[in-house]
């Protein structure tokens, strides 16, 4: 099924009826994502008066409580809130949904002993291309990003000046298959974070970072109309379903 969609006076031909879903869920029944050293996440059943409310136990309904930290268990996207003083919130300040994105493929550089993304890395890949969103795939892209143990493990990052880069070509929306686009120790200083959303000048309010995303190596590098869907939660961040459609025309 095919849609046609006015973006920035620009007519856009979608298929919607081969959305592309690039977020990572929470499933218990399996190993889930985890990162930044917490518990995994757990779904479990509501007890009132000493019962379990479960069908399979004689409940009318199944009625789940959730204990989950986005930035650890799930697909998340975050606003600047995520490491400002005061905690905005991700769902008060995301109001667009539908963006034109770019889907690149790097291979993160040594760096001394870290695996990092440059600015000349994104520059090659994105030339003069003007978009709203970057999709970054890291390579090698094995399926167990999707169940990796990021804790303790120095996963690849973006160097500050690749998210200065991004920030100065106008890139509003940040979406990357890592725990986070800044180094897992580097004492506090979240140098990519405070890059792309400017926190040394006028805040970039209506700039988002996804973290934890999946590409599948069937998506090819290209660019395709992204929905950026989130649960309202009032807070830094919160669980998102990035959504890709190829352009046809």
């Amino acid at each position: 099924m095919k849609a046609t969609i006015e973006y920035n006076s620009r007519k856009i031909v979608v298929n919607i009826s081969n959305p592309l879903d690039i977020s990572i869920p929470i499933d218990v029944s399996k190993e889930n994502v985890n990162a930044w050293y917490v518990e995994d996440p757990k779904i479990f059943p509501e007890e009132i008066d000493g019962e379990k409310v479960k069908v399979s136990e004689g409940a009318v309904v199944n009625f789940n409580n959730i204990h989950f930290n986005p930035h650890s268990h799930i697909t998340h996207t975050e606003c600047v809130g995520h490491i400002t003083e005061k905690v905005h919130s991700v769902n008060k300040n995301l109001k667009y949904y539908i963006f034109l994105a770019e889907v690149v493929t790097v291979a993160p550089e040594s760096k001394g002993k870290d695996l990092v993304i440059s600015a000349k890395q994104l520059k090659t890949a994105l030339g003069n291309k003007k978009r709203d969103a970057i999709v970054i795939r890291t390579i090698p892209n094995l399926s167990d990003k999707k169940s990796m143990k990021y804790s303790n493990t120095n996963p690849p990052y973006l160097l500050e000046e690749a998210a200065i880069y991004l920030r100065e070509k106008g890139i509003k929306h940040l979406l990357i298959d890592l725990p986070s686009v800044d180094k897992e120790k580097d004492d506090g200083k979240l140098l990519s974070h405070n890059a792309f959303w400017n926190t040394a000048g006028k805040l970039r309010m209506d700039a988002t970072i996804t973290e934890f995303i999946y590409v599948p190596n069937s998506v090819e590098d290209g660019e395709y109309l992204l929905n950026l869907m989130i649960a309202p939660f009032e807070n830094d961040a919160t669980p998102s379903k990035p959504v890709l459609y190829k352009i046809i025309k």
